[in-house]
């Protein structure tokens, strides 16, 4: 069974390529709001993400921000840097404490030249992080908050391994790119059907396949898309998760 703090990637590698990255690498703490890249430059280290949640924001000239992506322990926060020298138009930082394999980028480039595997796992991570940045894009266009929301805490869920997010609804309305006030309505009405507990700088997720009924359709597309890249060692920590769940929950 998957460790619950690893980084799936590195799960689904040879033993060989796995320890041609894990000699680069250094384990490091990210408490929340650590910012990992910053908008328009070339970032110093890429992080194989083990436990918590990396959110990568775009954010306008007059500051306004709205979360693109998000990466958990299946993905590498730097990747997209390997494939040319444009600069990326996005931030990330931690959106929930956690750790992660920091890896100079010079270091991770040179595993990306010379081992045909590690290329191949890393282009698909970066297509799986395109492809979803595309399906968020046009999900906060088309769906009502209410979906959206829905959709964020799932991937969230996905991604941390576990039922309690900690974060405010503060945070919640930044990266579903609305008002604080609209969050704290639907937040209530999710509570009031059983989907959700909101607390003070908490949201547990009490009935996750009703959440999924509330989603829309966008959660079921980035699900695909994760779950493809990684399946059974992707699966194995999806079950792991599902076997701490109560009964009620299903």
């Amino acid at each position: 069974m998957t460790s619950p703090n690893t980084n799936l990637l590195l799960e689904v590698l040879s033993p060989e390529a796995r320890q041609s990255l894990l000699v680069k690498c250094s384990p490091v703490g990210l408490p929340q709001k650590t910012r990992l890249s910053q908008a328009q430059r070339t970032p110093a280290y890429a992080y194989l993400i083990t436990s918590g949640l990396a959110s990568t924001v775009a954010i306008t000239e007059e500051g306004k921000g709205s979360e693109v992506g998000m990466t958990g322990c299946e993905g590498v926060v730097g990747a997209i840097h390997l494939l040319g020298p444009n600069l990326a138009p996005t931030e990330c930082f931690m959106q929930i404490a956690g750790t992660a394999l920091r890896i100079p980028l010079t270091d991770l480039q040179a595993c990306f030249d010379r081992s045909p595997e590690i290329r191949a796992r890393l282009l698909e991570n970066v297509q799986e992080q395109t492809m979803t940045q595309s399906q968020i894009a046009a999900c906060h266009r088309l769906h009502d908050a209410e979906a959206r929301l829905s959709r964020w805490l799932l991937m969230a869920q996905d991604r941390v391994g576990g039922d309690t997010l900690e974060l405010t609804q503060e945070v919640l309305a930044q990266m579903l790119g609305t008002g604080r006030p609209t969050v704290t309505l639907i937040a209530g009405s999710l509570q009031r059907a059983g989907l959700i507990e909101a607390r003070r700088g908490r949201v547990t997720v009490l009935n996750r396949a009703a959440l999924e009924r509330a989603s829309c359709e966008c959660y079921r597309v980035v699900h695909k898309l994760v779950a493809g890249l990684y399946k059974p060692a992707y699966m194995a920590r999806m079950l792991h998760r599902l076997s701490q769940q109560p009964a009620s929950q299903t």
